[in-house]
Formats: structure tokens, C-alpha cells, sequence
């Protein structure tokens, strides 16, 4: 799959991209419990996206870094496309 392909609402099978930017990290607090996310922007040869990391997943990243999403989830927000491993999605980096 490449980001050309991806739609909002839908699932991510297998998704490899390279890392462009990283966002700051940010805590938050919801009915669900509190935790970070961070926003990174990563490119294949398609195009680019917003990816959105979640807790541990943020130290693991960082520009440059080639990162896999599998079983993930595409949301729209604003008007832009965000990629997520969801809650039974993962992420590779590598």
C-alpha cells in the first residue's frame, strides 16, 4: 500500500515510509486515561502523510527513521489525512 491509496475511515495493511519530520510530543487526558502523542509527517515515492504516535511509539521514531505500519487505521482530520496504528495495529522501525 502506498499513501497515494489511502482513505479516510479505512484500514492500512502494510504501509512503509520514511520519516520527514517529528512533531513535539504532547500529554493528554481523556475519559479513556492520559497518555502522549506525537505528529510526524513521513513520504514514500507517492506522496506524504501525517503520522500520529502514540506513547512509546514516539521514542522509537525520529527523522530519517524508516518506519512500518501494519493493521493500522487512516482518520481525516481538519481536512488532512492521519495514519494510526490503532489499537491492534503495529509499528515496526527498522
Amino acid at each position: 500500500m502506498e499513501i497515494k491509496d489511502l482513505k479516510p475511515n479505512k484500514s492500512v495493511d502494510v504501509l512503509e515510509v520514511e520519516v520527514v519530520e517529528v512533531g513535539e510530543a504532547k500529554e493528554f487526558t481523556s475519559f479513556k486515561g492520559a497518555g502522549r502523542l506525537a505528529n510526524v509527517k513521513a513520504k514514500d515515492k507517492s506522496g506524504e502523510v501525517r503520522i500520529t504516535l502514540w506513547n512509546d511509539q514516539i521514542e522509537q521514531v525520529s527523522k530519517g527513521s524508516k518506519i512500518k505500519i501494519e493493521n493500522g487505521w487512516v482518520k481525516e482530520y481538519r481536512g488532512e489525512l492521519q495514519v494510526s496504528t490503532g489499537k491492534f495495529g503495529k509499528l515496526t522501525v527498522g
